[in-house]
């Protein structure tokens, strides 16, 4: 049984991922919460199986052991198993859990459901995929386990409805999108970037430039992209995805070249906020989006395809432009060459984006928690 939490309203916390690092969707999402909790006076413990000191600073830690990594779900289950034997011995008044795991008190849910990759496939290959395969089988067991957790947390709002879909569960789940830091993607503080990395570009001040940001192409849309600029539009494309000579022959192919800018992976991701136009995300299925939110931060005209979580919190005409089908992605595009429509959505954007920053998640987080701490002492 937890500790009662300190009269001071202090809670003990467990913070439960693979990886705790600052790259990556989930993992940024765990140590940025982590440190907002800390930050207001928290105890946070984190247990995971590689950590990064410098994002773990004035935190405990709690080595989980690393092992049976021949296979990625027998590798996550391991995990889970082996969290859950940790946090038995250990009272905290709450757990927070990034995993599919066995033992958690708040589980946020990062990615789209097991099920709904199933349900892309044919019959023949459902059968395949799922009843004879003992991989699908495991996955799907850890989902439910995941799904039995007292609170859930949707890392966006299409994420809480397909929890709601395949697990019938509506009661306790709650969305909290992932932030962004307002002070480091501030639009002003930017302006000094701007010039020097359009020259380095060759661009113009008249010249549109679009900012895709992803390490995974295919899945992020960068197929739709491509075809979908117009005459004398740019793109800067900044991530590690795969592929890389697939898409600079498309490129070729489709006439594009001394247009596409391939930066790869970068330290300075903000100078390229700063030095675009618009920030966009095809992706055909994206749980959150967080590059068209720190898009939105830096003040700068915003498209997604609806499929992603972030296109939730954009309002369509205000302070961003949302759209439903890869071939209607060539006219939105078109629309942004005016430059007052886009002073006019970076503006709302910036303000819309202030609203989701990780300090407000790290707060939507803290209560529930107190949630958590104070139905335990009920129970006692």
């Amino acid at each position: 049984m937890s500790a009662p939490p300190a009269d001071d309203g202090r809670l003990d916390l467990a913070v439960v991922i693979k990886r705790f690092v600052s790259t990556g969707g989930a993992e940024r999402y765990a140590v940025e919460t982590a440190r907002g909790l800390l930050a207001r006076g928290h105890r946070v413990t984190v247990y995971a199986r590689q950590v990064d000191g410098a994002a773990a600073a004035g935190m405990a830690v709690q080595p989980v052991p690393d092992r049976w990594g021949f296979s990625s779900v027998v590798h996550s289950l391991a995990f889970a198993r082996d969290a859950a034997r940790l946090l038995a011995g250990r009272p905290h008044d709450a757990v927070v859990s990034h995993e599919r795991g066995f033992l958690q008190d708040v589980s946020v849910v990062h990615t789209f459901s097991y099920r709904t990759g199933l349900a892309r496939h044919g019959r023949l290959r459902r059968l395949d995929r799922h009843w004879l395969s003992p991989r699908s089988w495991l996955h799907l067991y850890l989902e439910a386990r995941q799904m039995e957790a007292p609170v859930l947390v949707a890392v966006s709002e299409p994420i809480r409805r397909e929890i709601a879909r395949h697990y019938n569960r509506r009661r306790r789940v709650h969305v909290v999108t992932p932030g962004v830091d307002p002070a480091r993607f501030d639009p002003g503080a930017l302006d000094a970037a701007r010039a020097g990395r359009r020259r380095g570009l060759g661009l113009g001040d008249d010249e549109l430039l679009v900012l895709f940001v992803g390490t995974e192409f295919r899945r992020k849309g960068l197929d739709d992209l491509l075809p979908a600029l117009g005459a004398g539009m740019h793109l800067a494309v900044v991530g590690g995805g795969e592929r890389p000579g697939h898409y600079r022959r498309l490129v070729r192919r489709l006439g594009l070249g001394g247009r596409v800018h391939f930066a790869g992976l970068v330290d300075d991701v903000a100078a390229w906020y700063a030095a675009a136009d618009a920030v966009v995300l095809p992706s055909r299925a994206d749980a959150f989006g967080m590059s068209v939110l720190e898009g939105m931060a830096c003040g700068r005209a915003v498209v997604a395809r609806r499929a992603t979580g972030v296109a939730a919190v954009i309002e369509h005409g205000r302070d961003g432009l949302v759209y439903d089908r890869p071939q209607e992605l060539a006219g939105v595009l078109e629309t942004l060459r005016d430059p007052a429509l886009r002073r006019r959505l970076g503006r709302a954007a910036r303000d819309a984006a202030v609203a989701h920053s990780w300090s407000a998640a790290a707060t939507a987080l803290e209560r529930l928690c107190h949630e958590v701490a104070s139905a335990r002492r009920e129970i006692r």
